[in-house]
């Protein structure tokens, strides 16, 4: 019986990790920085730019939203630590979606590497 730990171990033999000192070059030249944790996750800090797809809802998102129907569209994905990337990457992948990369080590090495993250601004109500 597989685990999860299997399933991403599975993935990451098949899809493109960007190491986190080549993610701003795969970003500048994404067509879309997907961050693919729960909303939740995204609210509380998020990648400048990315637009939260949760891995869940990923491939309804994928199939039924005409935005996404270009196969040639450049993707970067990443979630917390790289494990939901890599089995959303190959997702993608299987999707017929071309140029899929995920970045290695995710938010938290980005967070860790002193990258900027942006987080929703709420509306003052003074």
């Amino acid at each position: 019986m597989k685990t999860a730990h299997d399933l991403v171990e599975a993935a990451k033999k098949k899809i493109q990790e960007v190491p986190l000192d080549q993610a701003d070059d795969a970003i500048k030249n994404a067509d879309l920085l997907l961050d693919v944790r729960d909303a939740d996750e995204y609210r509380a800090g998020h990648i400048p730019g990315a637009v939260n797809i949760s891995r869940g809802l990923l491939e309804f998102k994928f199939t039924n939203d005409p935005a996404f129907e270009s196969r040639d569209m450049n993707i970067v994905c990443y979630c917390k630590t790289s494990g939901r990337a890599a089995l959303s990457a190959k997702a993608l992948k299987e999707m017929g979606y071309m140029h899929v990369q995920s970045i290695a080590g995710g938010f938290d090495a980005w967070q860790e590497a002193g990258k900027p993250v942006a987080k929703p601004e709420l509306p003052s109500f003074e």
